[in-house]
């Protein structure tokens, strides 16, 4: 099988983070580059103030097709790349050795990420509020499956455009349109919205990657968030899932790094979840020399951060 027929395949099998256009998305934070053997995707960036580069999973979480194949990408990595960096999927086939094998440098817990069990029927589950509110706001919403979600990109960019300005969203999660257009088109892509008098007030992405989906982001304008429009939208997904097969759901984290104090975002994920599965922040330094003459050039001391020549990169 030639090179060419072999990587159709793969991207044949492949869907939502794991597959090419999502990494290709992210173009303008990094350039994509394919790992073979685990069939996966990190994006190469420049590392500020230095002729050098350095790399990192694709946001929100690091996802591979085959896992027991990424130790032997890691250690296949360019010596022109000094760092690697990656969040990894909480429903990734993996366990901590592997991790550890293939991120010597850093293995932490970083987040949990709230999950649904989708054997298990709704009213079983869901907080009691989040049912009501999804029952009030039903009944002033129409809540559609989008079939060609590319139709909708200049809703989805004024709803956006909304959350942005609502939480200050800034770096990688703010995204870019010509970001969004090629999110939208990435396969594996479930998209719904909440109409009101013939007007998106609010949208879910989803990726649906074999058994799980991934809630990927949501938006909403300000009438939709006066309607309940999250509440309608979340439990239409569930149970749209639910009747198409799937096993689980990944609801993410909370936004930022680690934990840090519950949120409504958290209270609101938590209502919806059966539990939660743990993402870990992993770390490989694959040039250690010019690994320390970065982090000595940048008068560092001792510190957690990795790649620890980018702390205070981002305020």
């Amino acid at each position: 099988m030639s090179d060419n027929s072999e990587r159709r395949r793969k991207l044949e099998r492949t869907s939502g983070y794991q597959h090419e256009q999502y990494a290709r998305s992210l173009s303008q934070f990094g350039m994509p580059r394919h790992l073979p053997a685990s069939n996966s995707w990190i994006l190469e960036r420049k590392i500020p103030g230095s002729g050098h580069i350095d790399a990192m999973g694709c946001y929100p979480i690091f996802a591979c097709e085959e896992w027991s194949g990424l130790r032997a990408d890691l250690e296949s990595l360019p010596a022109g790349i000094i760092a690697l960096a990656v969040v990894t999927d909480p429903f990734g086939h993996y366990d901590l050795t592997l991790l550890r094998e293939c991120f010597p440098d850093r293995v932490k817990p970083f987040k949990q990420h709230f999950v649904v069990d989708l054997s298990r029927k709704l009213e079983s589950f869901v907080h009691p509020h989040h049912l009501r509110n999804a029952r009030k706001a039903s009944r002033s919403l129409q809540i559609e499956l989008i079939k060609d979600s590319s139709k909708f990109l200049d809703d989805w960019i004024r709803l956006y455009e909304e959350l942005v300005v609502r939480h200050d969203i800034t770096g990688i999660p703010a995204f870019s349109r010509e970001s969004f257009d090629g999110q939208l088109k990435v396969p594996g892509l479930v998209a719904f919205r909440a109409v009101y008098d013939g007007a998106a007030e609010g949208m879910l992405l989803w990726y649906v990657q074999g058994r799980v989906a991934y809630y990927h982001l949501g938006a909403y304008s300000a009438r939709g968030y006066d309607l309940g429009a999250s509440f309608a939208l979340f439990s239409q997904a569930i149970e749209y899932f639910t009747s198409q097969g799937l096993s689980w759901l990944n609801l993410g984290g909370a936004p930022g790094a680690g934990e840090g104090k519950a949120s409504g975002l958290v209270r609101f994920k938590e209502g919806w979840s059966t539990g939660v599965r743990t993402a870990y922040f992993c770390g490989r330094i694959v040039d250690p020399v010019k690994y320390a003459e970065l982090v000595r050039a940048k008068g560092i001391g001792e510190t957690e951060y990795f790649p620890a020549y980018r702390l205070g990169e981002f305020g």
